[in-house]
């Protein structure tokens, strides 16, 4: 409970409560619903910026941080994502192939955790999170509004920008995966061919 309650930490559980008010404003999709959405998930992605940002200022990384900050992340994603579906903004693929890359991933990951070994991120992994969040923003938006440049303004689809993004993070992806996958292969190759050490004794 003393890890628990720290700064970093309640910012991730705002991250997890605030996904039933997310589906709520997704449910209905008027304008103005659909734009308070946009607001309520790119407000989500900047406390998750923020909180790892304190967690490291302040040595607050903490087990349950740890595993609170990745499901928090993935959970308002992933909500986001299936109402997208619903709502008929994105293509039901698209989500299948970004929610099995996450299950691919996370399976990786526990896997060499559990053989004491790291995979570290790349950059292709980052480039996907960045489509994926601007993307999620702009679907949620949805609506076509004028993008005002001073004296004249440009009308914006914010479905299609959204679209665009998340078929874009949908490619980087199934990069990252293939990354992923190639590298713990190497990892384990590695590992096989190092001597034993009670072998060596």
């Amino acid at each position: 409970m003393q890890e628990f309650w720290n700064l970093p930490n309640m910012l991730t559980l705002g991250r997890i409560l605030i996904i039933p008010l997310f589906v709520w404003l997704t449910y209905d999709a008027d304008p103005l619903n659909s734009l308070l959405a946009g607001l309520v998930f790119a407000v989500a992605a900047i406390t998750d910026v923020v909180d790892g940002y304190l967690a490291r200022k302040w040595n607050l990384i903490t087990v349950v941080g740890k595993f609170m900050d990745p499901l928090a992340d993935k959970l308002i994603a992933m909500a986001a994502l299936v109402m997208m579906v619903r709502l008929g903004r994105i293509a039901a693929w698209v989500v299948i192939v970004l929610l099995a890359r996450e299950l691919i991933v996370s399976g990786l990951r526990t896997i060499a955790a559990s053989e004491g070994m790291v995979i570290a991120a790349g950059q292709e992994g980052k480039w996907k999170t960045s489509l994926q969040l601007v993307g999620i923003i702009s679907l949620c938006v949805h609506y076509v509004h004028p993008l005002e440049f001073g004296t004249f303004s440009v009308p914006v689809d914010y479905n299609l920008v959204g679209q665009v993004l998340v078929y874009l993070s949908g490619a980087f992806s199934v990069w990252s995966a293939v990354v992923y996958f190639r590298a713990f292969l190497a990892m384990l190759a590695k590992r096989g061919g190092e001597p034993d050490p009670a072998k060596s004794v």
